[in-house]
């Protein structure tokens, strides 16, 4: 009797011990999301099932994740940056923040993906891409005898004044994208004067890009700025948002993603890496409401997706304005000349 209790002890002890060597075997991962948390959790979860590997992730905007990782570039606390703008990826891959990886499904990626990772010395890779609008509330707009909004020019309408919600672009890779595409479009000195009179209809600078919409959708405002696909997603669940893109042109972002320099889980990096660019991974991003154009060329596109070739898209010159020195020079003169006399 004593044997077998002794047996028993023993063999729940060695237990005990293969238990954490395990769990090491399967692996960790640090991993920052700068889509809508929706999109992250479904991402995460379906990883940590096929994969077997444990994910902390953390929900951050680029702007906000670009400054995490810049900050902690000595002593890197993440693995893997998926998703937000490009720009803020392609200015961490300059300075020298994130690493090469030239993943195997490469060849598989639309041209637009490929370039953006070659123009980064593979330092980050496009794994979506969505073009800049704005979603409002036809209730309220209605309600309040509002005109439609189709151009840049009637945002700055007097009789939107409050009615407007965008995100600050320090913090919002969504607004940064949209200041960047309205320097381009108009030129800088004319885009900062478009901005202050814009500036008079904007009731609130959200932290994140998608939040506008967000609060459109819930009746707080009329009109919030972002990526249409972000407007598509309240559609999708009924609240009465129509997707607008700008009569003039639009800028578009090549979502992004970046493994960080000296990251602890490399291996388990680059399995998300692989798999975050497969086509079968992809194909189930509309299931969390996600509804961006996807990078691998075999990838289901959701039929809501707004569709490039119905949008006038402007040639997003993505190396300028994924700069450091040019992203600090416009964010330095918006902080000034908007920010500073913000709502």
């Amino acid at each position: 009797m004593m044997r077998s209790v002794f047996a028993i002890a023993a063999a729940f002890a060695f237990g005990l011990q293969m238990v954490p060597g395990e769990a090491k075997a399967a692996g960790n991962l640090n991993l920052i999301c700068s889509a809508d948390v929706v999109i992250c959790e479904m991402m995460k979860d379906r990883f940590e099932k096929e994969k077997g590997i444990s994910v902390n992730m953390v929900r951050l905007s680029s702007g906000e994740t670009y400054a995490k990782i810049r900050a902690e570039a000595r002593n890197p606390k993440t693995d893997i940056w998926w998703a937000g703008t490009g720009d803020p990826h392609l200015q961490a891959a300059s300075e020298g923040l994130t690493q090469e990886y030239k993943s195997p499904l490469l060849d598989q990626l639309q041209d637009w993906a490929k370039k953006q990772a070659e123009s980064a010395d593979y330092k980050t890779v496009g794994v979506y891409a969505g073009a800049l609008g704005w979603g409002y509330n036809t209730e309220i707009v209605k309600k309040k005898g509002l005109k439609e909004a189709k151009c840049w020019a009637d945002l700055v309408d007097p009789a939107f004044k409050g009615e407007i919600q965008m995100a600050n672009p320090n913090s919002s890779g969504t607004a940064y994208t949209a200041l960047a595409s309205l320097v381009q479009i108009m030129g800088e000195d004319k885009a900062y004067e478009y901005l202050k009179q814009l500036n008079a209809n904007v009731s609130q600078y959200t932290k994140s890009g998608s939040a506008p919409v967000k609060a459109a959708a819930r009746g707080e405002t009329a009109l919030g700025i972002v990526f249409m696909h972000d407007a598509v997603a309240q559609i999708s669940e009924g609240f009465p948002i129509k997707a607008v893109a700008p009569c003039e042109g639009t800028g578009y972002e090549i979502g992004s993603m970046s493994i960080i320099k000296g990251a602890r889980n490399l291996d388990e990096a680059k399995q998300w890496y692989d798999w975050a660019l497969s086509a079968d991974t992809q194909s189930h991003m509309k299931d969390a409401k996600s509804f961006q154009l996807p990078s691998n060329k075999s990838a289901v596109v959701p039929p809501e997706a707004p569709k490039f070739e119905d949008i006038k898209l402007i040639d997003y010159d993505f190396k300028t304005y994924g700069d450091p020195a040019k992203r600090k020079e416009l964010l330095e003169r918006w902080d000034k000349e908007i920010g500073a006399s913000a709502n």
